[in-house]
C-alpha cells in the first residue's frame, strides 16, 4: 500500500494548507490514519484518523454522542494524563449537556445592543489602523499584519472584554504563548526533562487564571458594559471564570488575528475578484462568506471516539483520535463548485470555518462583524492593493495564521 499523504507535520502548513494532499486523502482515503512522528521537540504521539471530506467533517462536528470532545480534550496532541481534568473545564472540551448549560449562560452577554455599539467602535479603529498603515508606508509598501490586523484584533477583544489599555500587552503575550507554540520563531518554555511544556497546561496558565480572578473583582465593583462585567455576575464557579476568559482570549483574539490577513491577502492576490467589491458588485458580507471559506482561521479540530464505529466505511476503534480538517472540507469538490476558485459571489456556501454542531463558534457574529467591517473600511482607505512580498505564515496544523503581509498600497 503506498504511503498516505502527511497532513500532520505542523512544518507543512508554513507555504500554507497542503491541498494537494488534502484532495488525494478525500478522493481515495478520506477517513485515513496519519502517524504522530516527534516533530520540533514534541514527543511523538499514537496517530489519529484525519476526516477530509465536508460530509464527514460535518457528521463528525454534528455527533458529539459518538465524538467526544471530553475524552481527549480538541488538539490533537494528546495531553498529559494529569492535566486532563483541568483542561476538560473549558467548554470547548466539554460534551452536552453541560457544554449546552455552560454555552446558554454566556450567550446571554452577547446582546444585539452590545454588538450594534461595538460597530461604530471597531469602524473607527478600522479607519485609524488602515489610514495610518496607508500614510506611513516606505515607498508604498506596508505590512497590514504589523500595521493593521494584529492590533486590530487585539485591541477590539480587549474592548469586548473590558480589559484596561494598560493590561492589553497581556492578552497579546497569552494568545502568542497558547497559539505559536509549533512555530520556530516562538521558542516553546521546557520543563526539567527538557521536554516543551504543553502551553494549556495548568503551570503556563497560572498567571492568566490569576489575571482573570482580579479583573473579575474589578468588574463586580465597578461593572462596565462588556463581557468581563457579565461574566463576574453570571453564576459561574471560579474554574469556570478562568476557563472562559482563556477561551475569549485566545479564540476572540485568534479567529480574527487569522482571518483578517488571509482575507486581504486573498484580495490582492485576485484583483479581479476585489473589483467586484470596489464597483458594488457583491456586498461585503456575501464577500466575508467565500474568504473564510478560502482562509478558515482554523485548520484542524480534535474528537475522540467514545465507541466503535464506523465513518465513511472506515471502522473507527473506541478511543481513536478523530481529527476534522476544515480547510479541506472547504475544497471538497463535492460541495463547492470548482473550489480552488476564489469567487466572492458564491452562494450557497456551507463552509465550516466556524465549525459546526453543538460547538458552533460561539463568537462568530463577533468576528463577522469585525471582518465586515475591516474589508469594507479597507475598500475606502486601500482602494488598490498588490503583494509586495510573499506572505509569512505560522507553522501551525491548529491555525492558519499569517505573520507577515507586505502589500503595496494606493
Amino acid at each position: 500500500m503506498a504511503e498516505l499523504p502527511d497532513v500532520f507535520d505542523p512544518r507543512r502548513y508554513a507555504a500554507g494548507p497542503p491541498h494537494a494532499a488534502y484532495r488525494e486523502l478525500r478522493d481515495h482515503h478520506p477517513v485515513a490514519w496519519q502517524a504522530e512522528p516527534e516533530v520540533l521537540g514534541w514527543p511523538a504521539g499514537p496517530g489519529f484518523w484525519a476526516v477530509t471530506r465536508h460530509a464527514d467533517v460535518v457528521a463528525v462536528l454534528k455527533d458529539a454522542g459518538t465524538f467526544s470532545s471530553t475524552l481527549g480534550a480538541t488538539q490533537i496532541r494528546d495531553p498529559d494524563p494529569g492535566d486532563l481534568p483541568f483542561i476538560r473545564r473549558m467548554m470547548l472540551n466539554q460534551d452536552p449537556p453541560h457544554h449546552g448549560s455552560l454555552r446558554r449562560l454566556v450567550s446571554r452577554a452577547f446582546t444585539p445592543g452590545r454588538i450594534e455599539r461595538f460597530e461604530a467602535l471597531v469602524r473607527e479603529r478600522a479607519r485609524a489602523l488602515l489610514t495610518r498603515a496607508r500614510d506611513q508606508a516606505e515607498d508604498g509598501v506596508v505590512d497590514l499584519v504589523a500595521a493593521v490586523t494584529d492590533d486590530y484584533a487585539l485591541l477590539n477583544l480587549a474592548d469586548l472584554l473590558g480589559v484596561p489599555p494598560g493590561d492589553r500587552g497581556l492578552l497579546l503575550e497569552w494568545t502568542e504563548r497558547v497559539i505559536a507554540y509549533q512555530d520556530p520563531d516562538e521558542p516553546p518554555v521546557l520543563g526539567a526533562d527538557g521536554r516543551p511544556v504543553n502551553p494549556r497546561s495548568p503551570a503556563m496558565l497560572a498567571d492568566m487564571f490569576g489575571y482573570a480572578q482580579e479583573l473579575a473583582a474589578h468588574k463586580r465593583e465597578r461593572p462596565a458594559d462588556d463581557l468581563m462585567t457579565s461574566l463576574a455576575h453570571a453564576e459561574l464557579a471560579d474554574a469556570e471564570l478562568e476557563m472562559f476568559f482563556f477561551l475569549l482570549t485566545v479564540a476572540g483574539n485568534d479567529t480574527v488575528r487569522a482571518a483578517a490577513p488571509g482575507g486581504l491577502l486573498a484580495l490582492a492576490e485576485h484583483p479581479h475578484e476585489r473589483a467586484k467589491l470596489t464597483n458594488g458588485q457583491v456586498a461585503v458580507d456575501v464577500a466575508i462568506e467565500e474568504l473564510l471559506r478560502w482562509h478558515p482561521p482554523v485548520l484542524s479540530f480534535r474528537r475522540t471516539a467514545g465507541h466503535a464505529t464506523v465513518l465513511a466505511g472506515q471502522p473507527v476503534a473506541a478511543g481513536d483520535k478523530v481529527v476534522v480538517f476544515h480547510a479541506s472540507a472547504n475544497h471538497d469538490e463535492r460541495v463547492f463548485t470548482d473550489p480552488h476558485r476564489l469567487d466572492l459571489a458564491r452562494s450557497p456556501n456551507p463552509h465550516v470555518s466556524f465549525g459546526d454542531g453543538p460547538h458552533l463558534c460561539l463568537g462568530a457574529p463577533f468576528a463577522r462583524l469585525q471582518l465586515r467591517v475591516l474589508h469594507e473600511e479597507a475598500l475606502r482607505v486601500l482602494p488598490r492593493t498588490e503583494l509586495a512580498a510573499p506572505p509569512r505564515r505560522l507553522v501551525s496544523n491548529f491555525i492558519n495564521g499569517v505573520k507577515s503581509l507586505d502589500v503595496r498600497v494606493s
